[in-house]
């Protein structure tokens, strides 16, 4: 099995790291840096069903994951499972957040890729996650910018 794990500290509450993680009029302004998918049908319930919906690449994928929520506690946990063209058995997303003297730390665990074609995939999400997780212009610091510590909106979206 392989996976991948981000760890980020952000200047920002712990609530508005929960907010830009899981408001989904928020997800698609940092995923992909800012031209990201959008979850279709997602609400931060175990057992509710939802879809990342993104630009198909192909021939090699058709721009959708299918995903379950496992586990939320918020503002501190969001388990949910992943699947999209890298196999038949779904991956695993963690996301877990813990207050700091600085503000909040983000930790995006990505595991149970099968394979070595989960193996490869894992490499090129790490990648593309440290990107979003990174960009101070277009990705997650972006989008934190622009809530209050409360987690509002202080522009509008865009």
């Amino acid at each position: 099995m392989s996976g991948y794990r981000v760890v980020r500290d952000y200047p920002h509450s712990s609530r508005k790291v929960w907010r830009a993680l899981t408001d989904p009029e928020l997800v698609p302004l940092w995923t992909t840096a800012g031209r990201g998918g959008r979850p279709e049908g997602f609400q931060p319930v175990a057992g509710a069903h939802f879809r990342f919906v993104a630009r198909p690449i192909r021939p090699f994928w058709d721009g959708i994951v299918r995903c379950e929520v496992l586990d939320v506690e918020p503002p501190r946990l969001l388990r949910y499972s992943w699947l999209g063209d890298e196999g038949a058995q779904p991956s695993i997303v963690t996301c877990t957040i813990e207050p700091t003297s600085m503000g909040a730390r983000l930790t995006w665990d990505h595991t149970a890729f099968a394979g070595i074609d989960g193996w490869m995939m894992a490499k090129l999400l790490g990648h593309v996650r440290r990107n979003m997780l990174d960009d101070p212009a277009a990705g997650f610091p972006a989008v934190l910018e622009r809530l209050d510590d409360a987690g509002n909106m202080l522009e509008p979206i865009g």
